[in-house]
């Protein structure tokens, strides 16, 4: 990017996003509560719009991209939003589910989330409690944890969603060999779906999905 952006439009011209009007308006709104949020409470280091146009809304368009329509999204370890708010401005045909383990984060994006009109649930739980009753056709996961761990905690809840989507940088590969190390492969399917650059720098990233063998 060549220079400091001091809107949201400006930022996503500048990683060649183009969005409608309404859309980066209410992304616009979004960051506002976002950072207002932030200045008692620790939810991103993404606080200027170049950041957030880069990292956050590239990072949600590649999981839009790959969402059917009409989906059921949980998003896990949602943190201050993202993705799962960001996919539901973007896409407001899927049906989006944030989950926090952490109350006083829960309880912030719960407030974005009212301030902002959308119809999105907030729990404040861990995502293998909110499964427990809820199906569920993806599960989004962004900087939540190494890939053993994910395939840990969710071994046991494989008949309550379809597919794992996973953003990952370049260490996705080192991480796939660990799990397979502890034998924990051997249940799930793991596909690259994407590869992609962060917009401004040399930041490789990809988007795993990853199923339960036996999947249709």
């Amino acid at each position: 990017m060549n220079s400091p952006a001091d809107t949201l439009a400006a930022a996503l011209s500048q990683c060649g996003v183009d969005l409608p009007a309404d859309q980066i308006q209410r992304l616009d709104t979004y960051c506002q509560l976002l950072w207002e949020w932030n200045a008692k409470l620790n939810l991103t280091r993404h606080t200027d719009y170049p950041t957030f146009a880069a990292r956050d809304v590239v990072d949600s368009l590649v999981l839009a991209e790959t969402l059917g329509p009409g989906e059921r999204v949980l998003d896990v370890g949602t943190g201050g939003g993202v993705p799962g708010v960001v996919l539901a401005i973007l896409r407001d045909d899927l049906e989006v589910t944030l989950c926090e383990s952490v109350g006083k984060k829960a309880q912030a994006v719960a407030d974005i989330v009212e301030r902002l009109g959308l119809s999105v649930p907030v729990f404040h739980a861990r995502a293998e409690d909110v499964l427990q009753g809820n199906p569920f056709d993806t599960l989004v996961l962004r900087a939540v944890a190494r890939l053993k761990k994910l395939l840990v905690w969710f071994g046991p809840c494989r008949g309550s969603f379809e597919r794992l989507l996973v953003l990952k940088g370049p260490a996705w590969a080192e991480e796939r060999g660990e799990a397979r190390h502890f034998g924990l492969m051997q249940a799930w399917e793991l596909r690259k779906l994407k590869e992609y650059r962060t917009p401004g720098s040399q930041a490789e990233n990809v988007l795993l999905q990853i199923r339960p063998k036996g999947a249709v």
